[in-house]
């Protein structure tokens, strides 16, 4: 499971990363404001903001439209049905969650760092570049995962695609001497999964398992089974802030 990233459509964020900061939204209902990729941007940036919002069975396609701008026909133009709206919003976000991820990493210099980064994406609000977005988001994609083939296969690819960075973070540790030789396939088919189940945690809002312990849960999984020291810390103060405004809101 990886993290919500923020989308490239976001005011400040797309900028950075080559992409415009407004793409002509017009709540109006106007349809020709900006290009046709960000008419389709705006779509699938509303898709992800309600399905994480509402859940993907109470969202509808007029809900999507209303949010982006645009009206009900021109997403269904480009979409055709709910389902298929679901699986390209999921490979939007993905993409740029692994261009943040690789920006991030080409920054650092130990094989370490990377993957700690990685993980980091993957459970802490503070390393998520948009951390408004659900992690139930992923309830949803994996519950019709479960009963649409063409859901399934994106599922697949993507848990594909997540695990072949595992495993070539590690290659790149052992080469490096950073990390013990072990199998990077296995220990990348363990960390992907100990990171899904401490996701539905998380998205259940547990109450022992919040996105700190998940972090740090991993972290220390990952540093016993690779051979390096790694100390507890990162994301305990931006977690017990969290702690305390959900208990002033109780």
């Amino acid at each position: 499971m990886k993290g919500i990233a923020g989308m490239p459509d976001r005011a400040g964020d797309g900028a950075e990363n080559g992409h415009p900061d407004h793409v002509g939204n017009d709540h109006g209902g106007n349809d020709h404001g900006g290009t046709a990729d960000q008419r389709r941007a705006q779509m699938l940036h509303a898709a992800l903001e309600i399905i994480s919002e509402r859940g993907y069975a109470d969202t509808r396609i007029a809900d999507v439209a209303e949010r982006a701008g645009v009206s009900p026909a021109l997403v269904i133009y480009y979409f055709k049905t709910k389902d298929h709206l679901l699986t390209e919003a999921i490979r939007y976000y993905e993409d740029h969650w692994y261009e943040v991820g690789k920006r991030r990493m080409t920054e650092m210099t130990s094989a370490a760092a990377r993957i700690e980064e990685i993980v980091a994406m993957s459970c802490l609000a503070e390393a998520d570049p948009e951390p408004g977005t659900s992690w139930s988001l992923w309830l949803d994609f994996w519950a019709q995962a479960a009963r649409n083939p063409e859901v399934a296969s994106v599922r697949q690819k993507s848990d594909e695609r997540w695990r072949d960075l595992i495993s070539e973070l590690v290659l790149a540790g052992q080469e490096g001497g950073e990390f013990r030789q072990i199998d990077p396939g296995t220990f990348a088919i363990s960390l992907s999964t100990l990171l899904d189940g401490l996701t539905i945690q998380i998205a259940l809002d547990d109450p022992v398992v919040d996105s700190v312990g998940a972090f740090e849960l991993s972290m220390q999984f990952v540093a016993e089974q690779l051979g390096f020291s790694w100390t507890p810390g990162r994301g305990r103060e931006a977690g017990r802030e969290q702690k305390a405004q959900r208990q002033k809101a109780d």
